[in-house]
């Protein structure tokens, strides 16, 4: 009897009782042919498919293995989900894909494709009524003599003696555009026992489950993640890294789709004006052919999620406005969310409602009908160029996980009537059904496919694991200063040489070095609109940032000189911006979003933490997405305000690793640090956070009405170079001796301090003033200095003082050893509130002048 809880054992023993019982099919049917007559599927693809199943679920029953005595450190299976190995023969291996934690069959026929199977069974024209080349194919697969033992089945026994006639060379399971077999081109008829058994895996099978298995013993020669993370991802593949549970990669895919098809128009056009950022380091859309559809899945309880419904309402939106986006959504229902159920018709109702996004549906466990459905559904996807959703139905096997006890949320007929619809059972019971293989052929290919697995699984063990900080973070986010100042001046002499006449018909002949001192708002237009002449591939976008050019005129001008397709206005979302920029920076652009507040990135912050940050340190590099975001934020607003739009909360970006925050406060320093920005986003794919401050977009005067010391002059191309700004390089204004008092700060904090200063040099104290400008990384070694200097520190933070920048510095010098005095200006935990409110809980010069007389007096 099997027991109330789906154990290992009890879906092993319920796949071979079935199998057992199946009943010899009275005559073979030849492999090269159609499995039914109303599919386009060959019984021959189908026994591979049925291999990729097989693994699959192998691989879920070695993951049980390995964490029954310690060594497994993943037990998400995909038991129950193996339909979606019909979803990857639908698609083609230059599809890329982004793929949830229940994706092993599709990783591996992915595999195999990569490595020279095309499963297509006739050109997708042929489903969809059009006619639609083929991308072109891997050449051919290895002979048998190039195969490792672990890419073959039955490698101790001689093969059977009519077992079937491999392909030739360049020409793998027939015609190579996909078109349907005739008897010239077709495998021959398997038809002796042990057939079934005796075929030699398909080449990249045995690699996909080494790759799934270092993942699950964190292995660090895991291809990926290198032993940081188990996840479905190879460059090679197409495969993009996702490691959220839930729907955080969705927004992404929208943005991959909208960025491959706005390259494929430009490629298609003969206008494609440029090369993705130079620098190297990076799976771009290089990799992904013109007519390439971006392919991404998720489980049935995440069609709630607020990542999920921005990204389908953000495909239906630019659907709905004409804006192309081929994204094939596919929803795997299984019908619970760990324990929660998803109700019963609620997920189709929800897929059907997606306006702009076209409904597939097909059982999962019905593997020529999931084949059929995805393929369908791909061809729509590739033809028109806009979203669709495949809703496949699954079962979920041996719970979500493995500490999971199912009994605890189902009935234990419920778990029953899941086993009967085992996807991997379906399959066989088709190909015997089919005539291609008997119960007893299938159990052995089965037990063949296990003891392979398990032989890798124990390979794996052995192999060596992350053994130091240092080599844990490597991939996180590289740092290479000399490259970056390099690509500044290579910019500059472009700017000033071969690209001198465009700069000027873009400013209008009157370049923005001739045009007089700038304020901050203006400094960074001059420098966004440098940056697009520089990047080919750059792109500003957000809520009111093409025609209106901003709330605050940064991006005026931007949309009439760069186009629409370059500069253009996004929904009301920040969760989509930031997954339009993710996607886009996969695919080879270098993607500048904005944020319209401080406050607006709350909601969608986990885009920037779970999703950019993460990518190249899940990939070791293999994957980029390079961006540079732009936030109009910190307080001081005069007359306009609330926390909405004066917000001080920066800890949540400070907290994610790897993650640059650049806070210009001067116009002579926002202009090079963008150009720093862009600089390490296209050469080391970084992601950065420009955090420009409202109160001083527009700011004139420092000391004075009609002062104008906080003007500067715009930088001409030459001046470049001198003027580069290394990330985490402090900046330091001496007022007075600057001998008695340091005083660290940044953004708004610099010009209040620079006026306390002022004050205290009128009263014979002399003071270092430090903009730190970078907040992450912080500019530890500068501010080290600067503080040994006075022996005195005076840290003026207008972010809160808990979980403020403040105390990073606090923390950096006593880590340093510093012995010298110090103390804290910083604001109020407490939101900002409307009108003068505000003064009572925000940094004031007086503070900072009482401060510096307080420490003094020490």
């Amino acid at each position: 009897m099997l027991s109330d809880v789906t154990t290992p054992q009890d879906l092993d023993d319920r796949f071979r009782e079935t199998l057992a019982a199946l009943a010899t099919p009275s005559q073979r049917r030849d492999p090269a042919r159609p499995v039914t007559d109303d599919t386009t599927l060959t019984g021959a693809r189908a026994l591979d498919l049925f291999d990729a199943q097989a693994i699959s679920r192998q691989l879920d029953l070695a993951g049980r293995w390995l964490r029954s005595f310690g060594e497994g450190y993943y037990t998400i299976g995909s038991a129950g989900h193996e339909g979606n190995a019909a979803v990857a023969a639908a698609l083609r291996a230059t599809d890329p894909a982004l793929l949830h934690y229940r994706s092993g069959a599709f990783y591996c026929v992915r595999a195999a494709q990569a490595a020279g199977w095309t499963p297509a069974e006739r050109p997708e024209a042929d489903r969809d009524g059009t006619d639609q080349p083929e991308a072109d194919q891997p050449s051919g697969e290895r002979s048998d003599a190039e195969r490792s033992d672990a890419e073959r089945v039955g490698t101790d026994r001689p093969a059977a003696a009519d077992g079937p006639v491999e392909a030739a060379p360049g020409d793998p399971d027939g015609p190579g555009d996909g078109s349907a077999p005739d008897a010239s081109d077709a495998e021959e008829p398997t038809g002796g026992a042990g057939s079934a058994v005796d075929r030699p895996l398909r080449p990249g099978y045995a690699e996909a489950a080494r790759d799934v298995l270092r993942g699950m013993v964190a292995s660090s020669g895991e291809p990926l993640a290198g032993g940081r993370h188990k996840v479905f991802g190879r460059a090679d593949l197409a495969v993009v890294p996702t490691t959220s549970t839930i729907a955080s990669h969705l927004p992404r895919a929208v943005g991959m789709g909208l960025a491959v098809e706005r390259l494929r128009r430009l490629e298609t056009s003969g206008r494609r004006d440029g090369v993705p950022p130079s620098g190297g380091g990076g799976a771009t859309h290089t990799s992904w052919p013109p007519d390439a559809i971006v392919v991404c899945s998720f489980g049935d309880a995440s069609v709630n999620h607020a990542s999920a419904t921005a990204a389908f309402n953000t495909a239906g939106w630019y659907d709905h406005t004409g804006l192309r986006i081929p994204v094939l959504f596919v929803c795997e229902d299984n019908g619970l969310g760990i324990s929660v159920r998803s109700p019963k018709g609620w997920v189709e109702t929800t897929l059907r409602s997606k306006p702009g996004v076209r409904y597939f549906s097909a059982d999962g466990g019905d593997l020529l009908r999931a084949y059929e459905a995805a393929a369908e559904a791909a061809a729509w996807v590739r033809r028109h160029r806009r979203p669709a959703v495949l809703h496949l139905s699954t079962v979920r096997l041996m719970g979500h996980a493995g500490a999971d006890a199912e009994t605890e949320y189902r009935s234990p007929g419920e778990i029953t009537a899941d086993l009967a619809r085992d996807p991997l059972t379906a399959t066989a019971r088709l190909l015997v059904g089919a005539g291609l293989a008997t119960g007893e052929e299938l159990l052995a290919r089965y037990d063949e496919i296990g003891w392979q697995v398990r032989r890798i699984a124990e390979e794996v063990l052995d192999e060596p694991k992350l053994t130091a900080p240092a080599d844990v973070v490597a991939p996180l986010a590289p740092r290479r200063p000399a490259r970056l100042a390099r690509a500044v001046a290579d910019a500059a002499a472009r700017a000033g040489g071969p690209g001198a006449g465009a700069r000027a018909e873009a400013f209008g002949g009157k370049p923005p070095e001739l045009t007089g001192p700038l304020t901050l708002a203006q400094s960074i237009n001059a420098a966004l609109a440098d940056g697009m002449l520089d990047h080919p591939q750059m792109a500003v976008f957000g809520e009111d940032v093409g025609a209106k050019g901003g709330v605050y005129g940064v991006t005026k001008g931007l949309r009439d000189r760069f186009g629409v397709a370059r500069v253009f206005d996004t929904l009301l979302d920040e969760t989509s911006i930031l997954g339009l920029g993710l996607g886009a920076g996969l695919a080879g652009m270098l993607p500048v979003p904005e944020i319209q507040y401080l406050a607006y990135l709350h909601n969608a912050e986990d885009q920037l933490r779970g999703e950019a940050a993460t990518m190249q340190f899940f990939s070791q590099g293999a994957f980029r997405n390079p961006m540079v975001v732009r936030v109009a934020g910190l307080a001081y607003q005069e007359g306009f305000g609330g926390h909405f739009h004066n917000d001080n909360s920066v800890a949540v970006l400070r907290d994610v690793p790897g993650l640059v925050i650049a806070v210009p406060a001067r116009p002579d320093d926002a202009a090079p640090m963008l150009r720093t920005c862009l600089a390490s986003a296209a050469v080391d794919g970084s992601v950065c956070v420009f955090l420009e401050p409202i109160a001083l977009y527009h700011t004139r005067d420092l000391y004075a009405d009609g002062d104008g010391e906080w003007l500067s002059h715009y930088a001409e191309p030459g001046a470049w170079t001198g003027g580069h700004v290394p990330i985490g390089r402090a900046r330091v204004y001496g007022v007075g001796s600057a001998e008695d008092v340091t005083i660290i700060t940044f953004g708004n904090g610099v010009p209040m301090s620079l006026r306390a200063a002022a004050t205290l040099a009128d009263e014979g104290i002399g003071t270092r003033v430090v903009d730190l400008r970078w907040l992450s990384p912080l500019p530890v070694a500068d501010v080290i200095r600067e503080a040994a200097a006075t022996g005195r520190v005076l840290v003026v933070d207008e972010t809160r003082r808990s979980g403020g920048v403040g105390e990073g510095v606090i923390a950096a010098l006593v880590d340093a050893g510093y012995v010298g005095a110090a103390r804290r200006v910083a604001g109020v935990d407490s939101f900002v509130p409307l009108g003068p409110a505000a003064r009572h809980v925000l940094v004031s010069e007086e503070a900072i002048t009482q401060g510096a007389r307080t420490l003094l007096a020490r």
